[in-house]
């Protein structure tokens, strides 16, 4: 905690296994056994052939892609897509020590303006007269994205992730102070859309 997305791959289960002398499995099960048997471990289906994110970073910054979600959280309990925003931020602006880092103000404009166009919202994403006034404000140096924990708070006991952020100062919703700090002040501004929204500057 926090987490690193792009280790180098002498930091592998099968890395330590041979320093160790042992099997990858047992340093596995001695990692799972870590944090009371709450460890998670980091395993990366794709996009990782070569011990590391340059793939991804080229699809990232390819001019036809667009930052977002696309499960809806069918797969909540073994990934956590909300922690996008704030890992962009973090590791591909801020953090990364094994390739090339974005500029801050091309993610801001990616994970804003760039979503909110390419789904027809036209009257967000921008900070302008007229506009929906949705602000978050950031201590940029805190920021900081934690490990994930298991919970068990789905209809039934479903398990999902969840995985906390830190250095979010407030989050303003249509022009009022939605949280603090992370904490909620009762506000609850949103709404359901359905469909696309004009510009409210034409």
């Amino acid at each position: 905690d926090p987490p690193d997305y792009e280790p180098h791959p002498s930091t592998s289960a099968a890395a330590e296994a041979t320093r160790r002398g042992v099997t990858p499995q047992e340093v596995l099960l001695d990692w799972l056994s870590e944090e009371d048997g709450n460890a998670l471990l980091y395993f990366p289906l794709m996009n990782y052939l070569d011990g590391d994110l340059e793939m991804v970073r080229e699809m990232l910054t390819h001019p036809q892609a667009s930052f977002g979600l696309s499960d809806a959280g069918a797969h909540c309990g073994t990934v956590c897509d909300g922690s996008f925003p704030t890992t962009m931020l973090t590791h591909w602006v801020r953090d990364r020590a094994r390739g090339e880092k974005q500029p801050l103000e091309w993610v801001i404009q990616k994970l804003t303006r760039g979503g909110a166009d390419l789904v027809g919202l036209k009257d967000r994403g921008l900070l302008a007269p007229g506009m929906k006034a949705d602000v978050n404000v950031i201590d940029f140096d805190a920021l900081a994205l934690h490990a994930p924990q298991v919970v068990r708070d789905l209809p039934a006991n479903g398990r999902r992730l969840l995985q906390r952020a830190s250095g979010y100062r407030y989050s303003v919703i249509s022009g009022e102070v939605a949280f603090i700090d992370g904490e909620g002040t009762g506000t609850r501004r949103g709404r359901l859309l359905r469909g696309a929204r004009p510009d409210p500057r034409a």
